[in-house]
């Protein structure tokens, strides 16, 4: 059976907010226009959802207090924000792979907004049918967390070991399929994924886009869901932690995106933490990490990988030019 402290109100409540936030979000938009974000508006509204974030953790602790008591209001509230934070670094690894994907495509920077609007959409989705199926999953079969440890160590292991490898997207088989398959337009139509030319239909290069997207999507979310599993097996729990960090997600991209190159080592910080989060499942019927300790080990390493990359400049590779 699936244990959650949350009711059933508090589901509905947040799922309205959620609705409520993405309406807003869609009718500033609309209203704006196509035009390309300034670091400003994206600090800003980088700034919102992380404080948006910290205030329902607030309130999630003060609630709890008064319901259950301190001691497991306490527990609770510090699962949240170690889910959070590991989440929201996680989306990092995202944002990465976005820039190179629009990077690949010259998508122009004031059509990036709608295709990550979209994104952050499918990711929610996809994110709520597997958190559910995953706590599904745990409830019936505690096993599984062994597999989701292991998939975590490995994964992990991958990263450090192809960390300076980049994806050739031109060798993407489902960029290759689209393109054998679809009728795809030489030009951007404005912020538009399909056109019509003479009753047929006819795919933009914005669509294909939006696919790599939602493809990218659901391979980070493969990683990051195990490993907040680690942290707290409430789905309330993981289901919040996670929607927050993605809602956050496109304005921390317009923040990072012309500095990201500066964080080299970040990567080498995100696959650290992968790792121990899933040797921290692996040894969870042994001994259990405390979650204070694990939001410890997150942020300092997540911290010092930002801080060397910034210290320790990035190796160029050599110029064989004559």
């Amino acid at each position: 059976m699936i244990e959650t402290v949350a009711s059933w109100w508090m589901w509905a409540g947040f799922v309205a907010f959620v609705v409520a936030m993405i309406a807003v979000d869609m009718y500033f938009l609309q209203a704006r226009g196509s035009h390309k974000v300034s670091v400003r508006e994206a600090a800003a509204w980088s700034a919102v959802w992380v404080l948006l974030a910290l205030a329902f953790n607030a309130w999630f602790w003060w609630y709890l207090d008064g319901s259950v008591g301190r001691e497991i209001a306490n527990d609770k509230a510090l699962e949240f924000l170690t889910g959070y934070l590991i989440e929201k670094s996680l989306a990092v690894d995202n944002i990465f792979v976005f820039i190179m994907i629009f990077g690949f495509f010259a998508v122009p920077a004031e059509y990036q907004r709608r295709v990550l609007l979209y994104g952050v959409l499918g990711a929610i989705v996809m994110r709520a049918v597997m958190i559910l199926v995953g706590a599904v999953l745990l409830a019936k079969f505690h096993w599984i967390l062994y597999l989701f440890g292991a998939f975590l160590v490995i994964t992990g292991i991958k990263m450090l070991v192809f960390a300076e490898q980049e994806p050739d997207l031109a060798k993407n088989p489902v960029l290759r399929w689209m393109r054998g398959h679809l009728r795809i337009t030489d030009e951007y139509h404005g912020e538009r994924f399909t056109v019509r030319r003479n009753g047929v239909l006819w795919f933009t290069p914005l669509f294909l886009v939006l696919v790599l997207i939602e493809i990218t999507d659901l391979v980070f979310a493969v990683d990051s869901i195990p490993a907040i599993f680690a942290v707290t097996d409430d789905p309330f729990i993981v289901f919040t932690s996670n929607i927050f960090a993605i809602l956050g997600l496109r304005a921390m991209y317009f923040l990072l995106a012309d500095i990201a190159d500066r964080f080299h080592l970040l990567k080498y910080g995100l696959a650290m933490v992968l790792v121990f989060i899933g040797a921290k499942m692996l040894l969870l019927d042994f001994y259990k990490i405390p979650i204070a300790v694990a939001l410890g080990v997150v942020g300092v390493v997540i911290a010092a990988s930002v801080v060397a990359s910034l210290l320790v400049p990035r190796r160029r590779a050599p110029d064989n030019r004559a």
